[in-house]
């Protein structure tokens, strides 16, 4: 989808366009990150594998190709706790280019990866003392020819991804995120409980740098959801609580962190106090805007965007689905309740992106009011195919339908090109 007008535009679909009920789970993205250029796309998914695709140069506008596949992460058991540790893509980061080769790092809940990728020439022997059709040390003399040495020919070039490190027995917990910082050395993991420090080139050691456990497990009250680093000063990361908190913490500080030194939270209306209000402001996903002033914040029902130097309130909360409050008990016996959406910024800040229910998902302006609604399923690619027709963008008056909602389908996953507005929604089995 680009930005050649004001109105967005269906540009492509990866992946099997089969009906809904005949899908594996191993092929439903988990994760979908564009690299720091935007060349380049990774999806994760619940079997273990990444794909990554890159722009394809020969197509005008915006349009990605395959690039490479691998199998990142394998099904393991933990024997002592009688626990299988899935295979599944919890989070995928790019690290900033350096050379040729991308660098890119993969997590499932307990165990991340830094995955080296590039394109490998496979050499062959092109021409040797045999292949010239006479026999050596057959017949001696000035017509016997010269001995020549092998010469090796390039003769294919693949694309070759390789574990560069393996980060293993840091977490007790699930890891939820994981964040490199603008250093470049250096990387956060985040599970339920704890923050660890990483840095990139030692995999046996890391800093722990938030505990939130409690002695006493019975008296938990929150855990963490998500943590970013800031993506300009290096010694500042924020992490996200369960309990609707948005906490900023500062390295300089000292070197454990669980002092904050900022949080943001909004009091509760005590009168929309119900059963499910602990549920529901958990917060699912945070995202610095791109010059570190704003933090974008997801919870069940609502965006909220904070400024960070305003700690009491958010500058704007936009309503997502306002109409599934009076639902919350069917969706709390559904599971659907405790659904995790990412929130992203627009690479210039200007827009936030989220998912919704029923394959929806809404693109809003930061400074206006501005709310655009758009549909990621087949019509999408049918209204391709017929030529004319732009994929489905219902303005303000047709909205979200609010009867008849597919829970099943949900657009989790989300990613925004850096430099342009192009996204990338991952729909169950579908990027």
């Amino acid at each position: 989808m680009d930005n050649t007008d004001p109105s967005w535009r269906f540009a492509q679909c990866f992946g099997d366009k089969g009906d809904v009920d005949d899908i594996t789970e191993a092929d439903i993205i988990s994760t979908v990150e564009f690299d720091h250029t935007g060349d380049y796309l990774a999806t994760g998914d619940k079997g273990g594998r990444v794909v990554l695709f890159e722009r394809n140069e020969q197509k005008r506008g915006c349009e990605y190709k395959f690039y490479t596949e691998f199998q990142s992460h394998e099904p393991e058991f933990d024997y002592l706790k009688s626990l299988e540790i899935e295979e599944k893509i919890n989070r995928i980061k790019w690290c900033k280019r350096q050379n040729a080769a991308h660098f890119l790092l993969s997590t499932n809940d307990k165990t991340i990866k830094l995955w080296k990728v590039f394109d490998k020439q496979i050499k062959v022997v092109a021409e040797n003392n045999h292949s010239d059709g006479y026999i050596a040390g057959g017949g001696t003399g000035p017509s016997q020819p010269p001995l020549r040495l092998p010469r090796m020919t390039t003769h294919d070039s693949i694309t070759a991804a390789v574990p560069r490190k393996v980060y293993a027995n840091a977490h007790a917990y699930h890891i939820n995120s994981i964040s490199v910082n603008s250093d470049g050395e250096t990387y956060i993991s985040a599970d339920d409980l704890r923050i660890n420090l990483w840095n990139l080139n030692i995999s046996d050691q890391s800093f722990n740098i938030v505990d939130i456990k409690p002695v006493n497990m019975e008296e938990l009250t929150e855990v963490i959801t998500a943590a970013e680093f800031h993506p300009i000063h290096c010694n500042l990361f924020m992490y996200s609580s369960s309990k609707g908190t948005i906490k900023l913490a500062d390295m300089r500080d000292s070197a454990l962190c669980d002092q904050h030194s900022k949080m943001f939270e909004e009091e509760e209306d005590p009168t929309q106090k119900s059963f499910f209000s602990e549920i529901i402001s958990s917060i699912s996903d945070v995202k610095f805007s791109r010059d570190g002033r704003y933090i974008l914040s997801r919870d069940y029902l609502t965006l909220k965007i904070w400024d960070i130097n305003m700690e009491n309130k958010p500058v704007k909360t936009i309503n997502i689905h306002d109409h599934l409050r009076q639902k919350l008990c069917d969706l709390y016996e559904n599971d659907c309740i405790f659904d995790k959406f990412e929130c992203t910024f627009s690479g210039d800040g200007s827009q936030v992106l989220t998912g919704s229910y029923h394959n929806y998902f809404r693109i809003y302006d930061v400074n206006g009011d501005n709310d655009v609604v758009l549909q990621a399923d087949k019509s999408a690619f049918k209204a391709k195919k017929i030529g004319g027709a732009r994929g489905k963008a219902p303005g303000k008056k047709e909205g979200m339908q609010t009867e008849g909602i597919d829970f099943a389908k949900k657009i989790l996953h989300a990613s925004w090109h850096p430099q342009e507005n192009t996204i990338a929604i991952a729909a169950t089995n579908n990027l």
